[in-house]
This record gives structure tokens, sequence and C-alpha cells, in this order.
């Protein structure tokens, strides 16, 4: 794959290697065994911070995770796990951004049922572009996993069943490098937001991907992520918001809605929620298209 196919994005100043069959890593494997349903209600959210590394690279993720108490308001620091075992849905962010600033996404996953790590990087472009950034995303899903063995999180993790991957603008070219050129076959969900294509999809990766963007987007483009969106194989959807600018959809309830069923879908096996997902779109400068299987 040529660096030229990997080069739209057009951000202004202002603006893991692949790994074996065990999520955690060698001798670590688990059953390959679905949640025993979605959630009917939604949770209280939790955060905890981790100062992981790998290597010399700084991993600062902050964990986020269904929690005891009543659900509604801001995440509440170190508080207690509810009672259940939960998939891992990572979210990572975009330039200049932080974890905190994308609690319109990491916000409603965690309450939906979704552990969800969310590492704060100081982004390079560089680092996107060769790897290292998609590699630091498979380190802290393995991190995050672990944290089933051990400490508050223990026995809440589901470990057996593979790993969700979200991310906007450099965190969705993470996220694509993750299906593509740095695959990570633990993978089975992904939501690439506002990303642009990193390259062929790998062989390794078996995941439902559902991309989302804006078709006026003027920082990556929306052309590049159509070209992400043919080759990759179903069951696949994307969601168009029509005049949509790059963090537009940001604010707009169909945004979370549509990424909350498909998690919800292809993590805990929620027919209903597939089933929602035309009527989760829906609505004026909208377009929805999937080939769902």
């Amino acid at each position: 794959m040529s660096m030229q196919r990997r080069t739209f994005l057009a951000l202004s100043a202002a603006g893991a290697a692949g790994v074996g069959a065990s999520l955690l890593g060698a001798g670590q494997a688990g059953a390959l065994v679905r949640p025993q349903g979605a959630p009917t209600t939604p949770y209280a959210v939790g955060v905890r911070r981790y100062d992981w590394t790998r290597g010399s690279r700084r991993c600062t993720t902050y964990v986020y995770y269904p929690a005891a108490g009543a659900p509604g308001g801001s995440p509440v620091t170190n508080a207690p796990v509810a009672n259940g075992v939960f998939p891992v849905y990572n979210f990572t962010h975009g330039f200049g951004s932080s974890p905190q600033n994308s609690l319109f996404i990491i916000r409603p996953l965690a309450a939906a049922g979704f552990v969800v790590p969310a590492p704060h990087f100081n982004h390079s472009f560089d680092d996107v572009n060769n790897g290292n950034s998609s590699k630091d995303v498979s380190q802290i899903l393995t991190n995050t996993l672990a944290l089933n063995a051990s400490g508050p999180l223990a026995g809440h993790i589901n470990t057996g069943i593979g790993v969700g991957v979200s991310g906007h603008s450099l965190g969705g070219m993470i996220t694509h490098g993750l299906l593509t050129s740095w695959p990570d076959s633990r993978i089975i969900s992904a939501n690439p937001q506002s990303c642009t294509d990193m390259g062929n999809p790998s062989r390794s990766v078996s995941a439902k991907v559902l991309f989302v963007h804006g078709d006026r987007d003027s920082t990556t483009k929306y052309s590049s992520a159509r070209q992400a969106y043919k080759e990759i194989a179903w069951p696949k959807a994307f969601l168009t918001f029509v005049g949509g600018t790059h963090t537009s959809f940001w604010s707009d309830k169909r945004f979370p809605n549509t990424v909350v069923d498909w998690a919800r879908w292809s993590m805990y096996g929620d027919t209903a929620a597939r089933d929602r997902l035309p009527a989760d779109a829906a609505g004026p400068k909208t377009k929805w298209e999937s080939v769902l299987g």
C-alpha cells in the first residue's frame, strides 16, 4: 500500500501488530462466549485512570464503565462497578481533544453496558501514519482485558468475546488502521468516525464496521471514507450526515443512538438493536446504507 493512499488528511493547526487467538495474549485465551443478553436499562457511569505505557510510549487511559447508582449525570471517578460482565469497546479521540471532551459518545456507550477504555494521546501525525498509535490502542485493549483478573473491575469484563474499537478523526484513522495495516484480530466491532482510508482490509480481522461521516467534511475527506467502506467486507454500514462537517454530528442524538445500537448488536448479539438501526439513523439530512447479511 502506498503512503499516498493514507494522506487524505487535511487537518490544519487548528483543527498492533496482529495478535493471536487469545484476547489477552499468549497463554491467556478465554472461551468465546457472548454475554447472556444486552442490558435493558441504562447504568450510571464510573471512570478510573490508568497510567499505562507501551515501551517508552505513554498510554494514559481513562476507563469508563457501568457503575452502581442512579443513571444519568457525569461519570463518577472510582465509582463501584455495577453488577454484571461487560464487553470492551474502545474510543480514541481526535487531534487536540481528550476523553473528557468526547463524553458525547463515551458516556452513552458505558451507560449501555460497555467498558470503554479511552486513551488520552498527544497525537503525532507520524505515529498515526506509521502505525504506532494503532499499536498503542492494541496494548491498551490488552491492558483493559487484564483488569478482569484483579482490582476494582475484576470479574466484570468479558474477556472471551472479542473487543470493539471506535474513534473520531485521527482516532478514526487509528481505528481503521486496526482493521487494515496494523490489524488486531480480536476486533469484532468497529466504528471509524470522520476517518480516512488507512489501507487494505486485513483478512485476520472479522468485524462488523459502521462508518460515520459528514459529506461536507473539509478536514478528513468523505471520499476517502467512502473508499474504505467500499473495500471492507460486510456486515457493514455507513451513516452520512448530509451537509455535515467534521464535528457537526456530535450534538445530533442520531449519532450516539446509532453507534450504541451497532455496539449492542455486534457485541451482545442484540437483534432488536440491529433492527432499530434504520430508525436510529433516520431523519432530515442523513443517509443510511447497510449490508448486514
